[in-house]
């Protein structure tokens, strides 16, 4: 297959700048099949859902990736932590990193040590570097800056709202974007109606939404990232009379775990038209970006009625991205 038959007209006004208030209030698109298309709002989930399911979310949390440090001769770099690999240690992009060696350290401007460069890994895209945290969570979320998407402008006047309500352990270049619209009471709700609310982690790392840059999708390599599923989780999964995965970061831990037969590691699982599904039977996702992986999977997840949902969506002015609306697909369908 070829990446241009995922690509689509995206109108540049309809991409959100801003999250909906209050969360719940974004706009659902609900998937019929090849029965017109409804729409709904997040906040009425619940009419969607039957006693019996159960909702995935992916809890990881969001980290202000992107630092503006110095070095000890007063060089300004900027640093964007990419991926936790351990205990305080993370791969991260620097630049200018021409000159950074190991055993350097980075600064505040207040003249604090923020972290250790402890390695350099040379790849054809870019250099990437291995790098040790001084600082603590506290003094990071105040120092570092929300790493949003290039085709968001400005920072959210309140970084809440770039993080679920559900976020546990800093981990993430990036959100898990479905989650987003959901709230404490929806999730509340929910759960008096039968409907059990399941916690996964996958670490959303920021190739997760960049466009794919070959033509040939048998050439694409699939980055990987960092999942857990528990095993009450697992189990808990296996036994619903339906699975909703919030979120594609959600979708590809439940199916990797399957897949893999492993429940927590490293995934490059690419889901691609084709694929076998195994647990996921309902999918609340935010409209993607053209030409992505993202979109690879909703075409595997639904087929190609995805562009006849996308242009209804795009018809009625939904907002798109990151900061969007959402819809709710059902592969059964």
């Amino acid at each position: 297959m070829s990446i241009s038959d995922f690509d689509y007209e995206l109108p540049a006004e309809l991409i959100a700048q801003t999250p909906v208030e209050p969360r719940s209030a974004a706009r659902l698109l609900i998937d019929e099949g090849d029965r017109p298309a409804r729409h709904s709002v997040v906040e009425h989930l619940s009419e969607e859902l039957l006693a019996g399911d159960v909702l995935v979310v992916n809890n990881t949390k969001v980290l202000p990736a992107r630092l503006h440090l110095q070095r000890a001769t007063g060089g300004k770099v900027e640093v964007l932590l990419l991926e936790p690999l351990g205990d305080s240690e993370w791969e991260c992009l620097m630049r200018p990193g021409g000159k950074l060696k190991p055993g350097e350290e980075l600064f505040s401007h207040s003249g604090e040590a923020v972290i250790a460069v402890t390695g350099r890994r040379e790849s054809p895209s870019a250099a990437t570097f291995q790098v040790s945290i001084l600082a603590s969570e506290d003094q990071l979320f105040a120092l570092g800056e929300l790493p949003l998407p290039p085709y968001i402008t400005e920072q959210p006047a309140d970084p809440n709202r770039y993080q679920t309500v559900f976020a546990d352990r800093p981990g993430s270049a990036a959100a898990p974007t479905a989650g987003l619209h959901l709230t404490t009471e929806l999730l509340s709700e929910l759960q008096a109606l039968g409907i059990d609310i399941v916690e996964v982690e996958l670490i959303v790392g920021i190739d997760t939404f960049r466009p794919v840059e070959v033509e040939r999708l048998d050439d694409h390599i699939m980055h990987t990232e960092s999942f857990r599923v528990g095993s009450a989780a697992f189990e808990r999964v296996n036994d619903a009379a339906r699975v909703i995965a919030v979120g594609t970061t959600s979708t590809r831990a439940l199916e990797s775990a399957a897949t893999t037969h492993r429940l927590e590691g490293r995934t490059n699982l690419f889901i691609r038209p084709g694929y076998d599904w195994k647990v996921v039977d309902l999918l609340m996702t935010n409209f993607h970006q053209p030409r992505t992986t993202l979109l690879v999977m909703i075409e595997a997840f639904v087929g190609t009625r995805w562009r006849r949902l996308y242009e209804e969506a795009i018809g009625e002015r939904y907002r798109m991205l990151s900061f969007g609306d959402a819809m709710l697909l059902n592969r059964h369908r």
